[in-house]
């Protein structure tokens, strides 16, 4: 569906127009088109390809979706793919906004994403300094603006690793400390495949030969650049203290094993000294002593009972039971 149509003309807002009056005001000197598509029809598509006169094989990107984020040149166009994230319940579902940018218009098409970006274009009407730059400064607002919306995810999965470290020596939670790390080391894996192609896809725009449309931008670009970068630092930061928590999380695994083996091995003990007298004293051989013994019994009683007594004791200063 069409979200916006709108023209601008030396940094200021001049109206919303009809998508059949684009031709007209892109003939207009200093005026730029700024065209806002969401989960876009066949037929809008067509429509935007000849109204911008499209290149097909990016047309042909937006129209399947499911894309890599990408920076590609066709000639005057760039076609940019970047990945939305939004948090739906305990999962990370992402979304794809196309962005077209020519030198005087900016199409950006949004699909599976419920992230809107009506206050970017709020941001831009408000600084009509930058807006003077034309498609370069949207484009950059468009793209700035999903990649600050990456901080927050960022910041919830910080979060829940720390819940995570606080209950790592805790008994008992191994198996759902385990289940937990990975099931967040998943989630910072998808928001690499998001970030890190887009992260050299954007340095395209910064260093070496960056596009004729975004030359005279190259300052903002570097912004969103440098904040890639600190996002990448900041999930190969986690990811690793995921790993070393993972083996945490083990080894605590293996010490409560071997707490547990421990107790067995003592209490086998303590069983096997009883097994032991109860055995020799229970051959019942003719002359054998304690038999006659009137005392004979309570006193073999007392002595495996004295013995295990001291057993028990040794096990508990040593730390087995």
């Amino acid at each position: 569906m069409l979200i916006n149509c709108v023209a601008y003309e030396e940094g200021r807002k001049l109206a919303d127009i009809d998508k059949r009056d684009i031709r007209n005001y892109l003939q207009r000197p200093g005026c730029f088109v700024w065209v806002a598509l969401r989960d876009a029809t066949e037929e809008e598509l067509t429509a935007m390809q000849e109204e911008f006169e499209l290149h097909p094989l990016a047309v042909e990107d937006a129209r399947h979706g499911h894309q890599r984020p990408k920076i590609e040149e066709y000639g005057d166009l760039l076609f940019v793919v970047v990945n939305t994230v939004d948090v739906v319940g305990d999962e990370l579902r992402l979304g794809e906004v196309d962005i077209f940018v020519g030198r005087n218009y900016v199409l950006s098409v949004r699909q599976h994403s419920e992230q809107g970006f009506l206050g970017v274009r709020a941001r831009a009407e408000r600084e009509p300094h930058l807006l003077r730059h034309g498609s370069a400064f949207v484009f950059y607002a468009l793209m700035d603006a999903v990649v600050d919306r990456y901080f927050p995810v960022i910041d919830a999965l910080e979060t829940d690793l720390e819940a995570i470290e606080g209950q790592i020596f805790e008994r008992g939670t191994a198996r759902a400390n385990v289940q937990s790390l990975y099931d967040l080391k998943r989630k910072i894996g998808t928001l690499k495949h998001v970030v890190a192609p887009l992260m050299e896809s954007a340095s395209k725009l910064t260093f070496g030969r960056v596009p004729a449309v975004c030359a005279d931008s190259r300052d903002y670009f570097r912004d969103v650049y440098d904040h890639l970068v600190r996002i990448n630092t900041t999930l190969d930061a986690v990811r690793d203290t995921i790993g070393t928590a993972i083996q945490v999380n083990l080894s605590m695994v293996t010490i409560e094993e071997s707490e547990v083996t421990k107790r067995l091995a003592a209490w086998a003990g303590l069983f096997a000294v009883a097994t032991a007298f109860a055995g020799i004293w229970g051959m019942n051989f003719k002359s054998m002593p304690e038999l006659q013994w009137e005392y004979g019994y309570p006193v073999a009683l007392a002595v495996i009972a004295g013995t295990c007594a001291e057993l028990y004791r040794r096990f508990k200063r040593a730390g087995w039971l």
